[in-house]
């Protein structure tokens, strides 16, 4: 299994990816017009290009020879000493299987190398991602609404990892 940092001529890999993940991950969640706004506003091409260029890499995971998830992470996240994990999202046919776990660890390493000393990411408070990042360690650090546009709210919870 390898990590590598996406180009932008992998960017549809990682749109393929979230159009196979965020079904399972969001359906139960979101009324289906919230998650086709929300699938085009961070999915298109042009929304990742864009989110590229800001600096937040990507990362694709790939097992023998398949891309099996993605990660975009920001160091020094608004000028702090903090690294934004804004995405991590592995296929649902794989998860339970260390792979985000593994994904956390590499973004972990990074962060701690440009000398950040948390890290922290949102999620949806509905989402059963959140026990797993509590089971990693992180804390709620506050509940938090955002305005994502055409009327939409996200209710998320704030969660934190020292490291």
């Amino acid at each position: 299994m390898t990590i590598s940092v996406a180009s932008k001529e992998q960017l549809p890999i990682v749109r393929d990816l979230a159009q196979q993940i965020w079904p399972a991950t969001y359906e139960h969640i979101l009324s289906k017009d919230q998650f086709d706004y929300m699938m085009e506003m961070m999915y298109s091409l042009p929304s990742l290009e864009k989110q590229l260029q800001h600096p937040k890499p990507f990362l694709l995971v790939e097992d023998d020879g398949q891309f099996i998830g993605f990660a975009s992470y920001e160091l020094h996240f608004e000028n702090s000493n903090q690294t934004k994990i804004h995405k991590l999202y592995v296929l649902p046919q794989i998860q339970g299987k260390g792979i985000g776990k593994w994904v956390i660890n590499h973004i972990q390493e990074i962060a701690l190398k440009a000398g950040d000393s948390a890290l922290i990411l949102t999620v949806n408070r509905f989402n059963k991602a959140k026990d797993f990042y509590q089971k990693l360690g992180f804390h709620i650090a506050e509940e938090k609404q955002f305005d994502i546009g055409n009327g939409y709210i996200m209710d998320d919870y704030v969660m934190k990892l020292p490291i």
